[in-house]
């Protein structure tokens, strides 16, 4: 059996100080964990935090010592970006008890996000979910 067309390639990032791979199976984001953004956003009162997902393919990496260079997505006009510490998980587990979730981590890393702000305020306010302006492509580098 074969694929009706080419598969993409598996996602991968640099990993720093080593010929690997770390390759990018799934993004989670949490979304108003930080109350001054949350302000800024036009949120008044302190919130639960959210998750939501970005495709593994949002992923542009980019080379330690090098420049990404990123191309300015379509069909928008304010084009955010906004540093973000990622967290590669290296180990799978369910019901992990707080204790042991650091045995679960691989490494740390640091991704900028980038989100067409235009996009998302218009979705936002029909209550429509954040993929299309999330899922922008984004520059990470992993750090273990």
């Amino acid at each position: 059996m074969g694929y009706a067309f080419a598969a993409p390639a598996q996602a991968v990032v640099p990993i720093d100080g080593s010929t690997d791979l770390f390759p990018v199976h799934r993004i989670y984001c949490v979304g108003r964990n930080y109350a001054d953004h949350a302000k800024e956003m036009g949120f008044s009162e302190r919130e639960a935090p959210f998750f939501f997902m970005k495709p593994a393919d949002a992923v542009l990496p980019v080379p330690f010592g090098k420049t990404g260079e990123l191309p300015y997505p379509g069909e928008t006009a304010n084009l955010h970006h906004e540093i973000e510490l990622v967290v590669a998980i290296g180990r799978a587990g369910r019901n992990i008890a707080p204790a042991d979730a650091p045995s679960h981590l691989w490494g740390y890393a640091v991704g900028l996000d980038m989100t067409r702000r235009d996009l998302q305020f218009a979705l936002r306010d029909k209550g429509r979910p954040w993929t299309l302006q999330k899922a922008s492509t984004s520059r990470l580098q992993s750090r273990r």
